[in-house]
């Protein structure tokens, strides 16, 4: 058993310390030793729930013969993608130099110092239409580098170079906000991607994914108003989904992606990302079955004992003593009764908590769920309790309760931040949006420019290697793109001008590209949208949840409601939150105040008057 990788914070880490092949976790101690060696590297990226990291896991690295090229030839480094997203980043875009069919596994080569000379996805044991076996790649590496070395340094110090000169093109570019005419042809230009015959985006191009990122831009007020159509494409891609094979129908939740273009044969896993931007979207088109559904997956399968939500569900599982995937979900409520679910990767990560936190939040407000925003008030103790360090700073991830200790990113800082800042309205408790502007601030550099407290991934840093610093989003809001949302809600919450200038800075930053390329940034335009759009705060004083003008405010379309006691609205005043300044309740009753396009309306006590 290799201990290094047992008592590892990752469950994907675990799952290879009984491999004969001599793994070292990510840092400086693999890269030291192969410096002693004089020999390559070998990183292997991947996650718990990945189908394929399984299949070369069986066949390659439990294998003995291969595990001895490794030990005999190289320093053997496995990495969890979803606990280093950073190391991920900085080594797929490398990867690209190499192949232009990338995803994961990746295995990159790489000298002693780091610097990535060649890499590739999953290699077979055996050569396969057109791919070389595994430990053929590993025998010409070596040959390589023991015959060619020169060639290596100098493919290896190209690609680091190429790496910076993308940093830099990126932090040169900048532009102003957009205006609403951009970000409705943003918008038109988004919808001109549509599926017309299974909606989503594509014209008959599989894999097929969600993209909730581009949906959540589609679906904001500005886009409904001003861009046709546009905004009906995400209607459409929803109902699409639910009704597919791509959604649960007895647990609820969504995989990650179709095969095929009418959604058909998923990819079985189910991640926390996807599901938790998906609730939002499902709450913002009014389909509250496909919402509870996300909720009660969340809650029943990926919460963990600690509070905190697990990171995916597992594609396979076991059946009949063999392992199937997809073979669980295949089958109905009644035969999965019987069977062992798919295993859940345990491992906490920051920000994509920050996003459950929110959709719960949100969804538990307007729909009347008081268990969602209880699961999220866990969720968020849990996360500020275990994966946050003495100085104020987030780490990465947590397992069984025990800190990562790969560093947070910008996306970690923002998508918390922003799911803090949502679980402050739906509970009234200052206390979180409080930490919520704490690590938004802690974010911003002296030059008005955004930074991960304390600096990124170390290894990288002394390596001279870092990921392209971009805006786009994955599967998730980017680091910019969170952190412009977070900064922004808190704005909506009464905090002073300081964060909405933050918002407006790295929207503005971005923005060329942004509309020009709006599948990949649908984040950050939603954020731009809000920008040039005048707010809505409602602010109930009084009372509960339950009375007739707290459930008249929760169905509103605003950009926030909250339900707050006269002692909360003096604590969010006193914390620095100026809309709740001199709430309170009139005549003894449960109280409103409507404030649209910077100004408020006369506080009202009647529902019919509020609405």
């Amino acid at each position: 058993m290799n201990r290094r990788l047992a008592e590892a914070s990752s469950p994907y880490l675990r799952a290879h310390a009984g491999n004969p092949v001599p793994w070292f976790p990510w840092g400086d101690e693999a890269f030291a030793q192969a410096r002693a060696r004089d020999v390559p590297v070998m990183v292997s990226i991947g996650y718990s729930t990945c189908h394929w990291c399984h299949v070369m896991a069986r066949e390659s690295f439990e294998d003995p013969a291969t595990a001895a090229d490794l030990d005999a030839g190289f320093v053997s480094i496995k990495v969890d993608r979803e606990e280093h997203p950073e190391v991920d980043a900085a080594y797929m875009a490398a990867a690209a130099a190499f192949s232009p069919h990338l995803g994961w596994p990746l295995t990159v080569f790489t000298t002693p110092e780091g610097r990535p000379f060649y890499a590739g996805t999953y290699f077979p044991p055996q050569p396969r239409a057109g791919m070389p076996a595994f430990r053929q790649v590993l025998a010409a590496v070596r040959e390589a580098w023991e015959q060619r070395r020169d060639q290596i340094d100098g493919t290896a110090s190209a690609i680091v170079e190429a790496l910076a000169d993308v940093r830099a093109q990126a932090a040169g570019e900048a532009s102003a906000l957009p205006a609403v005419a951009e970000l409705a042809a943003a918008a038109a230009s988004l919808a001109h991607r549509e599926d017309r015959a299974f909606g989503g985006f594509g014209g008959g191009e599989a894999p097929k994914f969600p993209v909730a990122t581009a949906l959540r831009f589609l679906q904001h007020p500005l886009v409904r108003e001003h861009a046709g159509d546009a905004a009906a494409v995400a209607d459409r891609a929803l109902a699409a989904m639910a009704a597919s094979p791509l959604r649960d129908a007895v647990e609820g939740g969504f995989f990650r992606y179709a095969t095929r273009r009418d959604w058909s044969v998923p990819h079985f896993e189910r991640m926390l990302t996807d599901n938790a931007q998906l609730l939002d979207v499902a709450l913002d088109a009014g389909d509250t079955e496909t919402a509870a559904g996300i909720a009660r997956f969340l809650l029943d399968v990926l919460q963990q004992p600690s509070g905190g939500f697990g990171a995916a569900q597992d594609s396979e599982s076991w059946i009949d003593g063999e392992r199937s995937e997809g073979g669980y979900y295949d089958r109905d409520a009644s035969a999965r009764a019987g069977l062992e679910r798919p295993a859940v990767d345990g491992k906490v990560v920051t920000g994509w908590n920050g996003l459950a936190i929110g959709a719960l939040a949100r969804a538990g407000s307007r729909l009347g769920e008081p268990a969602w925003i209880e699961a999220a008030r866990w969720a968020a103790d849990a996360v500020l309790e275990t994966n946050a360090i003495g100085d104020g700073r987030l780490v990465r991830a947590s397992l069984d309760e025990i800190p990562s200790h790969a560093s947070a990113t910008l996306a970690d800082y923002g998508q918390l931040a922003g799911g803090l800042a949502a679980l402050a309205a739906a509970t009234g408790e200052p206390a979180y949006a409080v930490r919520a502007r704490e690590l938004v601030e802690a974010c911003v550099a002296s030059d008005g420019g955004l930074a991960v407290p304390g600096g990124g991934d170390p290894v990288l840093a002394a390596q001279g290697i870092a990921a392209p610093d971009a805006s786009s989003d994955g599967d998730e809001p980017s680091g910019p793109a969170a952190l412009a949302a977070a900064a922004l809600d808190l704005w909506v919450l009464g905090a002073d001008e300081r964060l909405r200038a933050i918002a407006e800075r790295v929207v503005a930053a971005h923005a060329a590209t942004g509309t020009a390329q709006p599948l990949a940034h649908g984040a950050l335009l939603r954020v731009a949208a809000r920008l040039v759009s005048a707010p809505r705060q409602v602010v109930v004083v009084g009372g509960g949840h339950d009375g007739p003008l707290a459930r008249a405010a929760q169905s509103m379309a605003a950009d926030v409601v909250t339900i707050v006691t006269p002692d909360q609205a003096g604590a969010f005043a006193a914390a620095g939150f100026g809309l709740f300044q001199d709430k309170a309740t009139r005549d003894g009753k449960q109280t409103a105040y409507d404030c649209r396009d910077f100004s408020c309306r006369l506080p009202v006590t009647d529902p019919e008057a509020l609405t």
